[in-house]
């Protein structure tokens, strides 16, 4: 069985089927690993969201902070943007299975010698850690408690991590590194207004950059298109490289760390 991570689909199910055949996925045989952000942006959530369902075992993956919204917005926390490409998704007859299904999903995944999480771990975690704290989310998540949650999800208050931090305060900070995360200081401050992976300066970095206590870890991760899949240290693979932006859409295989890009055919205006 080979086993593979792909990148931020958003929705772009045309390029999804094509990377797959590129790598001669086999369903039933290989595994298939999203890093998050599966619809949203692109063309078709609806029928991605739906093939990787039917993937089955064949498939598993981490939240997204766009799989998060599109939660938030079913259930009545959050109100669609004029950026969401949610519409027929939000109005199909299996919605119900289709949430159920995602909501279920975790924050990390450990997979082999590697975690898989949509956007980063916080500097002043070990992965031991961040897994503890993934679970608090992800129990809440699939708790009576999940509308709650998902209405008090945004915000960039407090922007450091801190132990004795409680409640849905708690669990919108671990939900911010995990999900939406890209520069911070060493500290973990995060830093909410920049994307880009050059404007580095004396305090704010891109997060792996300041991996301390999982230094020797290998971690995947997407979110961030910017990177163009590059900038990053040994051990960490940049997976989301711009499938809904007209960029690529990308796949590892971690059992010999081969990368797979394909075009995309989706362009965004």
């Amino acid at each position: 069985m080979r086993t593979f991570v792909i990148g931020d689909v958003h929705g772009c199910l045309d390029d999804l089927l094509a990377i797959l055949e590129e790598i001669n996925f086999a369903v039933g045989v290989d595994k298939l690993i999203s890093v998050g952000d599966i619809i949203n942006r692109g063309p078709n959530s609806l029928e991605t969201i739906r093939f990787f369902n039917q993937l089955g075992s064949s498939f598993d993956m981490v939240l997204g902070n766009h799989d998060l919204h599109f939660l938030a917005i079913v259930h009545g926390a959050k109100n669609p943007t004029y950026k969401d490409t949610l519409t027929q998704l939000l109005n199909a007859q299996d919605l119900d299975d289709l949430v159920g299904w995602l909501q279920a999903k975790p924050l990390i995944i450990q997979v082999n010698n590697y975690s898989v999480v949509h956007a980063g771990i916080a500097p002043q975690w070990d992965i031991i850690k961040a897994l503890s704290l993934s679970k608090e989310v992800e129990t809440t998540l699939n708790s009576e408690n999940s509308g709650h949650f998902l209405n008090q999800m945004y915000g960039n208050i407090p922007s450091s991590w801190n132990e004795n931090l409680e409640g849905m305060t708690r669990l919108r900070v671990i939900t911010n590194y995990l999900t939406r995360m890209r520069l911070c200081a060493k500290d973990g401050e995060l830093d909410f207004l920049n994307n880009d992976p050059n404007l580095e300066s004396n305090k704010f970095l891109p997060w792996f950059k300041h991996r301390i206590k999982y230094k020797n870890e290998k971690i995947i991760f997407g979110h961030w298109a910017s990177l163009n899949g590059k900038f990053c240290t040994a051990n960490i693979h940049a997976l989301d490289v711009g499938c809904a932006w007209g960029g690529r859409i990308r796949v590892i295989n971690i059992s010999n760390e081969v990368l797979t890009d394909y075009k995309s055919s989706y362009s965004k205006n």
